[in-house]
């Protein structure tokens, strides 16, 4: 399970630093939006081994 978690957890960071770096190679209108889900990927990848797996020991 912890596995599992590990996995997830690098997809999302992976996933939210690409999307600080592609935030401002899309269209106007979706600039902010890229850069805010990059944060909220890499909020969650933090969150998960921090707060979830210590619960599920």
């Amino acid at each position: 399970m912890k596995v599992f978690a590990f996995l997830v957890s690098l997809a999302l960071f992976l996933g939210g630093l690409a999307l600080f770096g592609y935030a401002f190679t899309f269209s106007e209108d979706l600039h902010t939006i890229g850069f805010f889900g990059g944060i909220v990927a890499v909020s969650l990848s933090l969150m998960i081994p921090f707060h979830l797996l210590e619960r599920l020991d």
